[in-house]
């Protein structure tokens, strides 16, 4: 044997699937009712048995917890509810015993008003980091520099006393933007982004990432033409403007590169960046993703929204492939700021619960790009129908009752159906566990082979056995109205996909000349008749193109 050791995959990320962890809501192992870090180091057998690549772990870091962690207070501190830096460590080393790669959250766009930079920055206007976040004069009337407005609900400008001034906050008047005008705020991030790449972490997520930038010049935004940007609740005014002054501007692409060159220096690093930019998300993904020397990859808000139907696959997935060009997505269907999806589309579908969750799972899973997987979607798990009085989301709690918030899709994972709160901790959640979810538990569907958990065991290890589903191109294939089809080509093997919609028995011709064999492995069964594929309802078929 010799000391060779073994070659690097720098592309591993390109088709690999990426399971979400919401750490206050996966795991409790210190009886306080919140998830933490040696929670998620606990159930990483569970995720490798279950069969995914990577897992994404939601911010850990110090927060006073206003927008329960994405508020940051210290980027390279644990806050002491999910642990310590010791239980981070045990973590990725047990991750990489079991061959799971780590990727954390990075917020970088703002912090909170308790970081010690915006502390210092309030103090006067004359300080060191006196211009690390935005600030600006009112207008002669008192009034804010702009009608900028926060997806948190009202303007996005907070009066401090201290200063005489308003600071720019995107989210709650408690996150501040930083200004990434200043090169030694971008010099600070990526300090503390280097932090974690030497503790060994893998990758990035990166929360939204196209507001890194502001305009400097401050010009108020124009009214929009559409107001049902998937990004935000149609009842929030931030839908009535056209954002681009505040957000997505051209210098974020020289800061993206200088991440891309801080990642380069490792062996196999990645990112997967957010983007929400109203109907611009694909130009936007495009321009972050493309050349190779920005972002590896990112996602849009394209299949978060209540959008179910074969053609709004195949026109969003064909636009992404005719803007984007070299870019490689990473598509969601769920996440945990969204309406769990089995829930957001059963208005869409007459397909039954378990059908529809088979059904999403089977096209998430058969796109060309990566995947990123939300906790509980392999159980099927529905959106948590909450009271007031139960929530947490300062979001919801702006705008209830109209939009709920995101506390429904953040509610704690089952694991055993006979343990109190659903096995997740000995004592009372921080949300309450859903009556409806703990018939879901792992313990329930791990040995029911018709169980959703057990349609994404067989879609992951199909996935993983045909290369062509991981890596290979994607082409659509004329088919009726509910019936999504395509073909996925690499490797030295081309393989027919298609999914009907409808919860009614379907036909599909196949395109002249193409013959199919079946595939097994994947438990669906749709089959070939002639010069069709039979597809009962909700059914899938895989064959192999001669």
């Amino acid at each position: 044997m010799n000391g060779t050791p073994p070659a690097v995959d720098k592309d591993w990320w390109r088709g690999a699937v990426i399971y979400e962890i919401y750490p206050r809501s996966f795991q409790d192992t210190t009886g306080d009712g919140v998830g933490d870090l040696a929670g998620i180091t606990r159930r990483l057998a569970y995720l490798a048995d279950l069969g995914v690549d990577a897992i994404w772990i939601a911010p850990f870091f110090q927060s006073p917890m206003k927008d329960y962690g994405y508020d940051v207070s210290n980027y390279t501190a644990v806050d002491p509810l999910f642990g310590t830096i010791a239980d981070f460590d045990d973590l990725v080393a047990e991750a990489r015993r079991l061959k799971i790669k780590v990727m954390i959250d990075q917020v970088l766009s703002h912090t909170s008003d308790q970081s010690p930079w915006f502390k210092e920055s309030r103090q006067s206007r004359d300080n060191p980091k006196h211009d690390w976040y935005v600030w600006a004069d009112p207008k002669p009337d008192g009034t804010p520099p702009n009608n900028w407005l926060s997806i948190f609900g009202g303007p996005a400008w907070e009066w401090d006393t201290r200063r005489c001034q308003y600071y720019f906050h995107n989210f709650l008047v408690e996150q501040p933007d930083l200004n990434f005008h200043n090169k030694a705020v971008q010099d600070a991030l990526l300090d503390t982004v280097r932090f974690w790449l030497e503790r060994g972490v893998d990758g990035l997520r990166l929360d939204t990432v196209n507001f890194y930038f502001h305009s400097q010049g401050l010009e108020s935004n124009p009214p929009a033409d559409n107001h049902d940007a998937p990004e935000a609740p149609a009842v929030n005014p931030y839908n009535f403007q056209e954002h681009i002054h505040d957000k997505s501007q051209p210098q974020n692409l020289q800061f993206l590169a200088r991440l891309r060159s801080l990642l380069d220096e490792y062996p196999a690093e990645t990112t997967v960046g957010e983007i929400g930019d109203g109907p611009r998300s694909l130009k936007t993904m495009a321009a972050y993703t493309s050349g190779g020397d920005k972002l590896h990859m990112c996602y849009t808000f394209d299949f978060l929204g209540p959008q179910f139907s074969a053609k709004h696959f195949r026109e969003r997935t064909e636009a992404f492939e005719a803007i984007v060009g070299d870019g490689w997505p990473c598509w969601a269907f769920s996440n945990h700021d969204i309406v769990r999806h089995v829930t957001r589309w059963k208005d869409a579908t007459t397909l039954g619960h378990d059908q529809l969750a088979a059904l999403a799972a089977a096209i998430l899973l058969s796109l060309r790009g990566s995947v990123c997987m939300y906790q509980g979607e392999e159980l099927g798990l529905t959106e948590a129908n909450l009271s007031f009085e139960d929530l947490r989301d300062p979001y919801g709690i702006r705008f209830w009752p109209e939009f709920k918030g995101r506390d429904g899709c953040r509610t704690p994972m089952v694991w055993e159906s006979n343990a109190p709160n659903g096995g997740f901790s000995d004592r009372k959640p921080w949300l309450p566990v859903s009556p409806a979810h703990v018939p879901l538990a792992v313990n329930r569907e791990a040995g029911d082979p018709a169980s959703t958990l057990a349609v994404y065991k067989r879609l992951l290890a199909f996935r993983r056995a045909h290369p062509a589903l991981r890596k290979g191109t994607i082409r659509f294939v004329d088919a009726p109205a509910d019936v999504l089809a395509f073909v996925r080509e690499g490797e030295g093997e081309t393989v027919l996909c298609a999914f009907n919609i409808s919860a009614d028995a379907a036909r599909f011709a196949l395109p002249a000349g193409m013959k199919v064999t079946p595939l097994s492995g994947h438990g669906f069964t749709g089959r070939p008749e002639g010069g069709t594929i039979a597809l009962s309802g909700g059914d899938v078929f895989y064959g192999s193109v001669a």
